[in-house]
């Protein structure tokens, strides 16, 4: 094997050197890995540790190569940039703008291009044994840690600063079981059937898989989003949950390789790999289903309830005013009175609220769009029936427009192929952050309340063409589930019936003022707009699709959950080895991660 050479192209000399008691260790520090260390740590996971440049690299070194071309090529599609240890999918946490590091494809190819928030190192990983060799190298050495799927993920929690990255996009392995049975099972009691998946299998992956088989799983509706991540560790909304519940609802065991393991005797062993489900490690089964991503350790392998493929009804609809119409947004009241109705015919998906859309003729707009899919049925006429108040009601109204479809689907598979899962990728790449508020029923079904959110939505100042995203993922199976499921999921979701994001971002060439500007307004303005709904209190938010500056985010991601979640971590993971954004424990350190926070 060829011996493994590195070299950092970075500029660290204005980093001050912290404090090697309370922080990371450096590259400016004596206690950085020496190349033979970095290299031992390639041989021991078979040559598979490579040195990472931010994405764009090529592109700042030579605008006219090969490389670059590629890299234009490719800039967009999401399924390229899982696989890219230098990028992930939103490009804001690529940079460091505190340190005025970036380096953007867009920006000038005469422009330094910088590490940014980009992993030095990347242990592009086949098998839990590199895993464990890269999380034990990253405790010996005191190395940042940061955990990627695909980089699917709103806050960042992929890349860090000076750090060894855990790529795990290269572990596809899938494996169909008719019964599985839980290690530690009592008489080997069997779940039902399920699906053993690898760290590194998107949804993509498993959809096409499992329609061989005629099966499916609760998923989310993105090319890369990866199941086993911090999709099912943050709970996992999908439009199939109203009818089977939360993805993590339906989790049956994780193999995570963890900071720690506490053994009988009470000794902390590093990287051990151990298996956690109701029998086995019960708490920390607990705390991954709901809890987070990149907190409790690195999963390996996560084993889900599969079913079988069933028919869908699809509904969809387009309510119309003129721009600035008062109409429009009694209509947007009333599409929401209609929700809890909707996910109790198991119905779950997603809507968009555009106050302002430019039109043809020099005509402005105000629309409201949904698609729905309604699971296990082919019934067009029933499922017609719960729309029908709504839609009469609308018509009912004085310049409300409404279109009103619906059709049957014979599976899950040709639903998400055909409607949202269209193409090889999704388009990722741009600047883009969120913030967002759950709902409940309660407030949907007050003689009050969806009038008094319509009219919160529509103090917000927008844009021609900015969309409000709703996604209808609550109720039905999420809310029975309250009694039957014991995990660290946000309790607000068994309250909830929709979920409202709304999308931020600035220029690549925004000023550090320039950004802190547009986070101070959603802090100070807007978010605490939509926590007056209900109280900033009652309700929360869910964690993976959250404001990533969330004030207060132990509540609001946790609720009551977050004591429980906490000691969980301070067992399983004492040292902080996985620190990830607005997650569990984070609290103790700075925004990096990087060094302890003096209490």
């Amino acid at each position: 094997m060829k011996n493994f050479l590195l070299a950092i192209f970075f500029a660290t000399a204005a980093i001050a050197a912290p404090d090697p008691s309370s922080c990371r260790c450096q590259p400016n520090q004596p206690c950085w890995p020496s190349p033979q260390e970095w290299n031992a740590l390639n041989s021991s996971i078979d040559g598979n540790l490579v040195a990472v440049q931010p994405a764009a690299a090529p592109c700042h070194i030579n605008p006219n190569s090969t490389a670059c071309q590629e890299v234009t090529a490719q800039w967009t599609n999401s399924v390229w940039r899982a696989a890219q240890p230098g990028a992930v999918q939103w490009e804001n946490w690529a940079a460091w703008p505190e340190q005025n590091e970036s380096c953007y494809i867009e920006t000038a190819a005469y422009m330094p291009c910088q590490q940014g928030r980009i992993s030095l190192y990347s242990a592009v990983v086949q098998n839990a044994r590199h895993i464990q060799e890269a999380v034990r190298f990253a405790k010996q050495h005191n190395v940042r840690l940061a955990i990627k799927n695909s980089g699917h993920d709103f806050h960042g929690r992929s890349a860090a600063p000076n750090s060894l990255q855990i790529l795990t996009n290269r572990m596809k392995g899938i494996q169909l079981v008719d019964n599985f049975v839980p290690n530690g099972a009592p008489n080997d009691e069997g779940e039902g059937p399920a699906v053993t998946l690898d760290a590194g299998i998107s949804l993509q992956e498993i959809n096409a898989a499992l329609s061989k088989q005629n099966r499916t799983v609760v998923g989310g509706s993105a090319h890369t989003v990866g199941l086993t991540g911090g999709y099912i560790q943050g709970g996992g909304h999908s439009f199939l949950s109203p009818w089977k519940g939360m993805a993590s609802d339906n989790a049956l065991e994780f193999n995570v390789v963890t900071a720690s393991v506490w053994r009988a005797a009470l000794k902390l062993l590093q990287g051990d790999l151990v298996t956690a489900n109701a029998y086995q490690n019960s708490d920390l089964f607990w705390a991954l289903r709901g809890g987070g991503g990149g907190t409790f350790g690195v999963i390996t392998q996560v084993t889900v309830r599969t079913f079988e493929e069933i028919p869908l009804v699809i509904t969809s609809m387009n309510i119309t005013t003129a721009a600035g119409d008062p109409a429009f947004w009694n209509a947007v009241a009333d599409f929401h009175a209609a929700l809890p109705a909707v996910t109790d015919a198991r119905g779950g998906g997603y809507y968009t609220v555009t106050p302002i859309l430019p039109w043809e003729k020099n005509q402005t707009l105000s629309v409201l769009s949904f698609t729905h899919f309604h699971a296990n049925t082919s019934n067009t006429t029933e499922i017609g029936q719960v729309y029908e108040p709504l839609v009469k009601k609308l018509n009912a109204t004085a310049d409300v427009h409404t279109q009103y479809r619906s059709f049957p689907m014979p599976s899950f598979h040709e639903a998400i192929t055909k409607l949202l899962l269209v193409g090889d990728a999704d388009t990722t790449g741009q600047i883009a952050f969120l913030f967002s508020r759950l709902f409940s029923r309660d407030l949907l079904t007050s003689q009050d309340g969806p009038a008094r959110l319509a009219s919160t939505l529509s103090k917000f100042r927008y844009t021609p063409g900015e969309p409000i995203a709703g996604i209808v993922v609550g109720g039905g199976a999420v809310a029975e589930n309250a009694g039957k499921v014991d995990s660290a999921l946000n309790p607000a979701w068994r309250k909830a019936v929709v979920h409202i994001v709304y999308v931020r971002s600035w220029s690549p060439n925004a000023t550090l003022a320039e950004q802190q500007a547009v986070i101070k307004n959603v802090t100070d303005v807007e978010l605490p707009l939509l926590q007056g709904v209900e109280g900033a209190d009652k309700m929360g938010a869910y964690v993976n699709e959250a404001f990533p500056y969330e004030p207060n985010f132990q509540d609001s991601f946790w609720g009551s959950n977050y004591p429980r979640l906490y000691s969980i971590k301070q067992k399983w993971d004492p040292d902080g080895l996985f620190i990830a954004r607005r997650m569990v424990g984070s609290e103790d350190w700075d925004d990096q991660g990087l060094c302890r926070i003096a209490k």
